[in-house]
Order: structure tokens, then C-alpha cells, then sequence
């Protein structure tokens, strides 16, 4: 399913205690693991100083990736090590088009004084920008992080971002044999109590059902046996939050742009959410860009 998975790393303890998921999650596909690190020019405070500084960011960095890559050697997984320098978000997606890198894995957060390489908001922007599947792991959770998994919940919202998620959970669950769980919240915090809000709520629910029977359809399509569909109603965040501990969910995997009337897993509102609170890793696949998205990103 995966050959090349890309490790960013700063050397804190966030992304050592996350090196460990990602060498499961190679070792399970006998993937190579790419261990990145990026000296931050982005930062003014670095640009203007330039000269030596640089110097110690990369001769640290090439410390860091020795490391990483020595315990990935032992660990029997193949390598590929590089030190970059330039803006860590830019240059882990740049670096994920030019490797061929089939899925990143980095941790939520990360911080090491002046080398802030790995922060939440670098992180999202990753997820938000990159072509492949980004897996992104909260190094503060209090469980187990085990790869393969045995359950995987797909939130889903009916939009194309939420169709590649689904396509991206039957592609883990056939190659891990875990159990699909498909999900959808009907998000009711705006609703009032009046006839009307009933009304638009039932209308909602209806369309939950067919959202899921789409998706229940497409997985039946692929002969997985092991697959759940459950409607749930609140707060989205929470709703999935919550789920993820009731039913002992091992990853979970959304689309970054699935958005609809009644249900957001947008980037920035729900997703952002769950990323920060969710005590399992997450799996996040983006839609493509069109090619007049791309010239005008560029």
C-alpha cells in the first residue's frame, strides 16, 4: 500500500515518540522510511543572521537524522536520511513530490526551542497541502499508538474529500484486515427546539442514511467483510472523539475538504479540532487540486 512514508523530524521528544508508530507503520508494508529534517530559513530572526546559525541548525539536523536512521536500521526498516534547509512547511511537501513519497507520518506538534519545526500549525498546513496521505499523530496521547490497526473509523460527509477518505479506509482495512467503521455526526448545535429545526433534522438524518448506504456500497463493491456504519447526532469534534475511545478506534482517517450544509470536516473548523484532541492518529487524504487551483496557488 505504501513504499516511501516520509518522517519529518526535529529531534524533540514529540517526534521520537512518533518515529516509532511510523517504523510500524513501514515495517508493515515494507515500505523505506525517509527521515527528513529542515533548518528554518523561513524566520527572520534566522534569514538576517544567516552565516553560522545555519551552519549549527544543519550540523544539528544531521545529528538528528543520524540518529533517527540508525534506529531504523536496527529496527530492519530501509532508509533514505536528508537535511534540508527553508520553510518546514513548504519543504516537507516539496520534498514529499520529489521522493515519490506515498504517505507522510508527523507528529501534531513539536517544539525545541529556536528550531520550532514541527508545530501544529506546520502540521495542518502539510495536511492541507500535500498530495499524499498525511498521518498525523498526538505525541501527548495516553494510548498505545499500534500499527497495523485493528479498527479504522471514516467519518464521512458525502463530498468527493470524504469519498477519498473512504477509499483510503478500504485500502488500509484490506491490506491490515482491520474492521471499517463508516460514521456520520448530523450536527444539531445549531438547531432550535421549534417545529422547523424537527423538521431540518429529520431532513438531515434522511440524508445521513443515503450518504452512508453510498459509502456502505462502495465498500461492499470491494468484498470487505469486516465494515460497521453507525449515525450519530451533536457535535462533530466530540461526536468522533468520543467514538474513537467507545469503540477502541486504532486510526481514523478523514478528507481535508469534505464540507456540506449540516456536517464540516473542513480544515480550520472540525478536522483542526480533531486533530489536536484526538487520542489515536489520524489519517488525513486531500482532494486533488485542479490545474487552475495549482496556477493560481502558485
Amino acid at each position: 500500500m505504501y513504499d516511501t512514508i516520509l518522517f519529518p523530524t526535529d529531534g524533540s521528544d514529540a517526534a521520537e515518540s512518533v518515529l516509532e508508530y511510523a517504523l510500524q507503520i513501514a515495517a508493515e508494508h515494507e515500505a523505506t522510511i525517509h527521515i527528513l529534517n529542515v533548518a528554518d530559513t523561513g524566520r527572520d530572526s534566522v534569514t538576517t543572521i544567516r552565516g553560522e546559525v545555519i551552519d549549527v541548525l544543519e550540523t544539528e539536523g544531521e545529528r538528528i537524522v543520524a540518529e533517527a536512521a540508525q534506529y531504523a536500521k536496527d529496527e530492519g526498516v530501509p532508509v533514505v536520511s536528508a537535511v534540508l534547509q527553508g520553510d518546514p512547511h513548504k519543504s516537507r511537501v516539496d520534498y514529499s513530490k520529489q521522493s515519490d513519497i506515498d504517505c507522510i507520518v508527523m507528529p501534531t506538534h513539536g517544539q525545541r526551542g529556536i528550531k520550532r519545526i514541527l508545530l501544529g500549525s506546520v502540521t495542518e498546513r502539510v495536511i492541507n497541502t500535500a498530495a499524499v496521505p498525511v498521518v498525523s499523530v498526538n505525541p501527548a496521547g495516553d494510548r498505545p499508538f499500534v500499527y497495523p490497526p485493528k479498527h479504522v473509523l471514516v467519518p464521512t460527509d458525502g463530498s468527493r474529500g470524504a469519498a477519498l477518505a473512504v477509499a483510503e479506509g478500504i485500502n488500509v482495512a484490506r491490506a491490515t484486515g482491520a474492521t471499517l467503521h463508516l460514521f456520520h455526526v448530523v450536527e444539531t448545535g445549531g438547531l432550535g427546539p421549534d417545529a422547523r429545526s424537527v423538521l431540518k433534522e429529520g431532513e438531515l438524518t434522511e440524508r445521513a442514511n443515503e450518504m452512508l448506504a453510498e459509502a456502505t456500497e462502495k465498500v461492499e463493491e470491494t468484498s470487505l467483510d469486516s465494515v460497521t456504519s453507525v449515525i450519530e447526532h451533536g457535535n462533530p469534534a466530540k461526536v468522533i472523539c468520543d467514538d474513537i475511545d467507545e469503540n477502541e478506534i486504532d486510526l481514523a482517517i478523514m478528507g481535508t475538504h469534505g464540507q456540506t450544509d449540516f456536517s464540516r470536516y473542513v480544515m480550520g473548523g472540525v478536522s483542526a479540532k480533531i486533530i489536536r484532541q484526538s487520542p489515536v492518529p489520524g489519517t488525513w487524504v486531500r482532494e486533488p487540486e485542479s490545474e487552475s487551483d495549482e496556477q493560481s496557488s502558485s
